[in-house]
């Protein structure tokens, strides 16, 4: 069950994206404190949140491919789960930072060297780009990746924005437009990283997951011939991709036999319809009381 997600060629893309990723934030950083631009910073520790988020990625992959024990019987695919977690929750932090630089500097203006700008904000683009193509294969089939992939072409549409202001700056002398571009950034960051937030809490309270109805599930259940009725119906996300069910299911007397062949069918248009992949059915003969 846990090796589906743990392929060799995704490991090492995921491994040289966390290096460049790596590097360029050491670079934009320092590009940011000799420009004196704060979008360069925010941009840095966008990045710097990337391969967070990447390294997640990474062990994840890693961490999927071991097999649930007499202690972790779910096994460990919730740690990316954690992971994303702290991950948003830091981001959350990076994006309140960012505002309240920004609001600094908007009262007490900095020249910016626009040209530094422009070259380290290039260079960040060159990186995205390259860190999105590596991602890019894997992201067909792993969430995981396809994750890591949108990141990091977002990414790029962020350095634009840099590059942009650093052009204004250099044409117009309009300064004001690199707390704009730091701004910006800190809104993504925030808007991306509640949703994130929301996503791994909903699975750590074991909500229904998203996309899945339910009642619609309910209904298809009682469609089964020799299903009388169906209650005490949970359905949560073990974690990603692991869709877990339980189901009291009512029926009228009838041999085990009966039983058994209703409980395989209800077990097969589950997993077909909603991709559940493990379900626990309790039968319930009707007009007996059961606990």
């Amino acid at each position: 069950m846990a090796h589906d997600h743990d392929h060799p060629t995704d490991s090492k893309a995921l491994f040289w994206a966390i290096l460049v990723n790596l590097v360029l934030t050491v670079v934009q950083v320092i590009g940011g404190l000799l420009s004196g631009s704060l979008s360069l910073v925010a941009d840095a520790l966008h990045n710097l949140s990337d391969a967070g988020a990447l390294v997640i990625a990474y062990i994840a992959q890693k961490v999927s491919g071991l097999e649930a024990n007499e202690q972790m019987t779910f096994g460990y695919g919730r740690a990316q789960i954690l992971g994303a977690l702290i991950n948003s929750v830091t981001l959350v932090v990076v994006g309140i930072y960012l505002f309240y630089e920004a609001w600094t500097r908007f009262k007490d203006p900095q020249p910016v060297d626009g040209w530094l700008v422009i070259v380290v904000a290039s260079v960040a683009l060159v990186v995205d780009l390259f860190t999105a193509w590596l991602t890019h294969a894997g992201s067909k089939e792993n969430i995981n990746m396809r994750a890591a992939f949108i990141h990091n072409l977002s990414d790029a549409m962020a350095s634009v924005a840099v590059i942009v202001s650093g052009i204004l700056i250099l044409n117009f002398k309009i300064y004001w437009v690199d707390l704009l571009a730091t701004v910006l950034i800190s809104v993504y960051i925030l808007y991306h990283s509640l949703g994130l937030i929301n996503s791994c809490i909903r699975t750590l309270m074991q909500a229904v997951p998203e996309g899945m109805d339910r009642t619609e599930v309910i209904n298809k259940i009682r469609e089964v011939k020799g299903i009388r009725d169906v209650h005490h119906v949970h359905i949560w996300a073990v974690h990603e991709k692991f869709i877990s069910l339980e189901a009291h299911i009512v029926v009228d007397h009838m041999t085990l036999e009966e039983i058994e062949a209703i409980k395989a069918e209800t077990k097969l248009l589950l997993k077909k319809e909603f991709h559940v992949k493990h379900s626990t059915l309790e039968f319930e003969l009707f007009g007996l009381k059961n606990c």
